[in-house]
């Protein structure tokens, strides 16, 4: 009888096994994967082909999550859950993020407590300098540099 028991103990702990290895490549699986663009001009088109018709152009620094791939070729979603294929060569891994706030403050430190050295709007891309807690430091276009609340951002 102490056989059986055994023998049920090593069958539910393999079964156990199983299920947490299963769990965790699934939560890998599922992690977000972002590109950003990395070329100056990038077509999103509508399917994994040079000859798919180009539904908008993605300037340089764009950041898109990576939701399927085909070949070379990456699906992707931006920030407006807008969705399309570019070309894997296209992109990079330069952390960007996008305002997802109609307007942010800019701030000198990572508090909102801190200064105010300016504002940023919906839709405007900043380069990703340091992540603090839940505060990400970001520099625009102009080279200014500054603290963002991360809820307020889409991407990294």
């Amino acid at each position: 009888m102490q056989f059986i028991r055994s023998s049920s103990i090593w069958s539910l702990f393999r079964l156990l096994t199983a299920a947490v290895t299963f769990y965790f490549f699934a939560q890998i699986a599922s992690a977000q994967v972002m590109v950003s663009v990395d070329r100056n001009v990038v077509n999103l088109r509508s399917g994994a082909s040079t000859n798919s018709s180009v539904l908008f152009e993605l300037g340089k620094g764009y950041p898109l999550e990576v939701t399927h791939r085909k070949g070379r070729w990456l699906h992707v979603r931006d920030f407006e859950n807008d969705k399309g294929w570019v070309y894997r060569p296209m992109v990079g891994k330069k952390a960007h993020l996008v305002v997802k706030a109609n307007v942010a403050n800019v701030r000198s430190a990572p508090s909102t407590n801190s200064r105010i050295l300016g504002k940023v709007q919906y839709g405007e891309l900043l380069r990703t300098l340091e992540h603090r807690s839940k505060w990400v430091r970001v520099q625009r276009e102009s080279g200014s540099k500054g603290w963002v609340s991360r809820g307020l951002l889409w991407g990294w």
